[in-house]
């Protein structure tokens, strides 16, 4: 469903992702776990095209998305909610991770 293989993304000429490679299939729940500046929200954002690795690949359903736009990806299905933003409490998991692909 979703593979990461060999992605490395910087920020300018600082490397915070160094040969990132996962696996999702589908139904799975999966944890990333790490220190802070470990690149736990840097992986987030390249998945959703926030920022581009500049080496390696991203497929979600066997679809090539390392370099396609945020709105291409959301529409694919993929999106999450920063840390510290505010979510709303009357909608349920799933909505509010629709509304955050739009904030």
């Amino acid at each position: 469903m979703l593979k990461m293989v060999g992605v490395e993304t910087f920020y300018g000429k600082i490397k915070a992702l160094h040969g990132v490679s996962l696996g999702v299939e589908k139904g799975q729940l999966v944890c990333i776990l790490g220190a802070n500046g470990a690149g736990k929200t840097t992986i987030l954002k390249t998945i959703c095209g926030i920022t581009e690795p500049e080496y390696g690949t991203i497929h979600f359903n066997d679809k090539r998305i390392d370099h396609k736009d945020p709105e291409e990806i959301i529409k694919m299905g993929i999106s999450h909610v920063p840390e510290n933003r505010r979510i709303f409490p009357e909608l349920t998991v799933d909505e509010n991770l629709l509304m955050g692909g739009f904030l």
